[in-house]
């Protein structure tokens, strides 16, 4: 099993789940790029202030971003800890792909295997 550097099953399941809607990803960049509001995002998209705030919780509860008050407001930035740790666990990911297919190459490549490699995926079937 990898180990994904102190991510729990569930906080990288949460990570995953938020990421997986394009609004998310969205108000993820945006919040990355510089704190903004729930008004202020809310007014970039087409849908209501308590679904862009839903939104927020969702990505607030994967810690992928972090609100904080500032007076009657709450402002929302991003949490690159957070977004370092998920590109961390596909980069780990990548490695295990890659070695895989290493491994592939390195079999396909063996003496006596030659022919095999040159024949056309069709043949032998």
């Amino acid at each position: 099993m990898v180990s994904f550097r102190s991510l729990s099953d569930a906080e990288v399941d949460r990570v995953f789940h938020a990421l997986s809607d394009r609004t998310r990803r969205d108000i993820v960049t945006r919040v990355m790029r510089g704190e903004q509001n729930v008004s202020e995002l809310a007014a970039r998209y087409e849908m209501s202030f308590a679904a862009v705030r839903k939104h927020v919780a969702v990505l607030e509860g994967a810690g992928l971003v972090v609100k904080h008050p500032r007076g009657r407001e709450r402002i929302i930035h991003g949490n690159p800890e957070r977004i370092a740790r998920a590109r961390d666990l596909l980069a780990q990911l990548e490695g295990l792909w890659k070695a895989r297919f290493n491994q592939l190459d390195a079999v396909l490549a063996e003496p006596g295997n030659t022919e095999r490699t040159n024949a056309h995926p069709i043949d032998g079937i």
